[in-house]
């Protein structure tokens, strides 16, 4: 995109092609013929702006209504509708006469669209939302989602929904800390909360939905923090809920980075570790 500035040294090289207009020689701000250029410099400007914002839009909506692709997928199901029916052959809700429930019956709040590496099956990851808190839908929900993408979907694809609780994450960190701003407990002297903690929660959240947690990023979070000076990860564990047990299953260690089974995390503070020292 070119800038307004841009813009205008062009209409200013244009406009000493036409020899009609050499007597314009003013340099000064107010001159007549400076300022409407700048005029035009600043229309155009606008003009291509929202040109190339239409081709954003354009180019959006191209790739979402490709079949067959996972975008279209996540798609469809961030366009569920819990509690309508659909249209007779059609992918379309029946929601005629009572469209001030629509917004509320889109209960997947996030989704990501994954092939599994060892079948032909596309992984539909989903969460809601509660109070700025993601969790999984009810069970009951979860077989009306699975319903809806069924009448959906491509013939032939095979999809698998995970709508599992987060996985959980254990940090085992030693914090070197200035005493002078955070306790022995991670406890900052000013403001009495845990400053430690407080970032990785935002960290937490920070994070896309099925994104890739990536521990040096996780590091650099920590280095951002008033009051410690160097912050060592000795080690990050997770687990996920195993659908054969129905519950979590063992903690692994985390070498570099991991992508949630869930699609999400939860920091299981009770069973990490925080030392800070001196």
């Amino acid at each position: 995109m070119r800038s307004v500035e841009e813009i205008y040294n062009s209409l200013v090289e244009r406009k000493g092609t036409y020899t009609a207009l050499d007597e314009l020689t003013s340099t000064s701000k107010t001159a007549i013929w400076v300022n409407l250029l700048w005029v035009f410099a600043f229309v155009t400007w606008i003009h291509e702006n929202i040109f190339e914002e239409h081709k954003k839009e354009l180019s959006k909506m191209i790739d979402e209504e490709k079949s067959h692709t996972s975008r279209w997928y996540r798609k469809k199901a961030m366009a569920f509708q819990y509690g309508f029916s659909l249209m007779t052959d059609s992918d379309q809700f029946n929601n005629i006469g009572m469209e001030d429930k629509v917004e509320s019956s889109k209960i997947i709040k996030y989704c990501a669209v994954t092939e599994s590496l060892i079948e032909s099956r596309l992984i539909i990851k989903i969460a809601t939302e509660t109070d700025g808190v993601l969790q999984p839908i009810t069970n009951e929900q979860k077989a009306s989602f699975e319903y809806y993408i069924s009448e959906v979907r491509d013939a032939g694809v095979q999809t698998t929904v995970v709508n599992y609780l987060p996985d959980k994450l254990q940090l085992f960190i030693k914090i070197k800390r200035d005493p002078n701003v955070i306790d022995s407990n991670g406890v900052s002297i000013l403001y009495g909360n845990e400053p430690v903690k407080d970032a990785l929660l935002k960290f937490r959240k920070e994070l896309p939905f099925n994104g890739e947690l990536i521990l040096n990023k996780l590091v650099d979070k920590l280095q951002e923090i008033d009051g410690v000076i160097n912050p060592h990860l000795i080690n990050a564990k997770t687990s996920w809920i195993d659908p054969v047990i129905g519950d979590y299953g063992v903690f692994e260690n985390v070498e570099i980075s991991k992508i949630p089974i869930s699609g999400y995390f939860t920091i299981d503070f009770e069973n990490s570790e925080f030392t800070y020292v001196v």
